[in-house]
C-alpha cells in the first residue's frame, strides 16, 4: 500500500482549505492513511509546505504493533491517552488552525479538545475528506477487494450445501462463517442476512433461529474480511416450485439489477444509476417495494462512499468500487435482491462478483 501518496494527497486537501493540520482518530482513517490495524490510536497530520509531518500516538499495548505497521509517521507511545497526547502535540507545534473529523468524533471528544485547546487553537469540523480519498481505490487496494470478493463468493456453494426445509437460518450462517474462517477470512463483513420465506420481506433480515421452509425464498446476504478489505454479495434463492408471482418478481429484479449494472461509466451521477434499476421496477410495479438506496462503497468498510441513491449528484471515478443491488419485499409473499461488486473502470465497469443470477431453486 503506497500509505506516503495517500499521506501527500491528504495535506494538498488540507492546504487548500487552508488548514494546517488534521487530528484523526476514525481508525479505519487511521489505517488508511498509515496501516496501523490496532483499536486505539490517534493521527496528527501537519500539512506543511515542504510536506506532510505524520505522529501516530498510541499506548504501551501497541508497542510492537505500531512499530511493524505504522508507515510515514514517527510513533509516539505514553501512558496517557492517545488523545491526551495528541492535543499536547498540537499545543507544542502551535497550530493555530486544526481540521476534526467532523462525522466520526464523538461529543465527548470534541468537548475534551474544545475545553484544553481554548483560546490557542481554532477546531475546523470536516466532513469526509479522508473519506472522498478513500472512495477511489488504488491498484493494491483493488486486488485486495478482488480477493475478498472471490472468498465470499465461494461461500455460495457452501450455502446451497447447508439450506433444505427445517435447518435452521442460523445453521446456513454458522456453515457459511465457518467456512470463511478456515479460508482465511478475518472475520465477516456483518452479522450474515439468511432471511427465508416470509421473512425474506425484511431487507435486514439477520440469521434466525426460524426454520426453512418447504417453500419461498431466501435472501443470502454477506461478506468477509480478508487483510483488511471488506466484500458483499446477496443471492436470493428459492425453496419448492416456483410460482408464476414469484417468478415474476425475480426477474424484475435481476433485469433492474443489470440496467443499473449497465449505467455505470465515469462521470456519471451516481443517482442516475439508482434510477436506471428504479424505474424498471415502477414500470413493473413493484416501485413503493424498494425501500433502500441501490448501492453504496466498499473498502476498509462495509459502506463508504459514494452513496447511490435517488438524487445523489456525486458522479462515478475509475477506482471506485460499489455495490449494486435493488431489492422488492412484499410482507406477504417475501423478497428478493441481487448484489454485486462493481469495479468503475477508465471504459467503463467490470463485475468483481463471479457468482451466477440465474434462480436456482433447492
Amino acid at each position: 500500500m503506497d500509505f506516503l501518496a495517500r499521506q501527500k494527497r491528504l495535506a494538498v486537501a488540507l492546504r487548500d482549505a487552508r488548514i494546517e493540520a488534521m487530528l484523526v482518530t476514525h481508525l479505519p482513517n487511521i489505517q488508511y492513511l498509515c496501516g496501523f490495524t490496532g483499536s486505539s490510536g490517534t493521527l496528527l497530520l501537519q500539512a506543511g509546505t515542504r510536506g506532510a509531518k505524520l505522529i501516530f500516538y498510541t499506548d504501551g499495548r501497541y508497542t510492537q504493533q505500531a512499530a511493524d505497521e505504522v508507515k510515514g509517521a514517527k510513533v509516539v507511545i505514553g501512558g496517557k491517552s492517545a488523545l491526551a497526547m495528541a492535543t499536547e502535540g498540537v499545543l507544542k507545534a502551535k497550530i493555530k488552525v486544526l481540521g476534526i473529523e467532523a462525522e466520526q468524533m464523538p461529543v465527548s471528544l470534541f468537548k475534551y479538545l474544545s475545553h484544553t485547546l481554548r483560546g490557542k487553537t481554532k477546531l475546523k469540523p470536516i466532513a469526509g475528506l479522508v473519506e472522498q480519498l478513500r472512495a477511489v481505490k488504488d491498484p493494491d487496494e483493488i486486488q485486495q477487494i478482488r480477493a475478498s470478493v472471490l472468498l465470499a463468493a465461494s461461500l455460495f456453494q457452501t450455502a446451497l450445501s447447508a439450506i433444505r426445509p427445517g435447518v435452521s437460518e442460523t445453521d446456513v450462517a454458522g456453515e457459511m462463517e465457518h467456512q470463511a474462517r478456515k479460508a482465511g477470512a478475518e472475520k465477516m463483513s456483518f452479522d450474515t442476512i439468511v432471511a427465508s420465506g416470509l421473512r425474506s420481506a425484511l431487507p435486514h433480515g439477520r440469521a434466525s433461529a426460524a426454520a426453512i421452509p418447504a417453500n419461498g425464498f431466501i435472501i443470502l446476504d454477506y461478506g468477509v474480511i480478508l487483510a483488511g478489505y471488506c466484500s458483499d454479495m446477496t443471492r436470493t434463492v428459492h425453496v419448492g416450485p416456483v410460482s408464476s408471482s414469484h417468478r415474476r418478481m425475480y426477474d424484475s429484479v435481476r433485469e433492474a439489477q443489470l440496467a443499473s449494472i449497465e449505467a455505470v461509466q465515469p462521470g456519471v451521477e451516481v443517482g442516475q444509476v439508482d434510477q436506471k434499476g428504479r424505474k424498471i421496477l415502477e414500470k413493473a410495479g413493484y416501485g413503493t417495494y424498494f425501500t433502500h438506496s441501490t448501492g453504496h462503497g466498499v473498502g476498509l468498510e462495509i459502506h463508504e462512499l459514494p452513496r447511490l441513491a435517488k438524487g445523489q449528484t456525486q458522479k462515478l471515478v475509475p477506482g471506485m468500487v460499489i455495490t449494486i443491488e435493488p431489492g422488492i419485499y412484499l410482507p406477504d409473499k417475501g423478497g428478493v435482491r441481487i448484489e454485486d461488486m462493481v469495479l468503475v473502470t477508465e471504459l467503463g465497469h467490470e463485475v468483481l462478483t463471479p457468482t451466477t443470477k440465474d434462480l436456482i431453486t433447492l
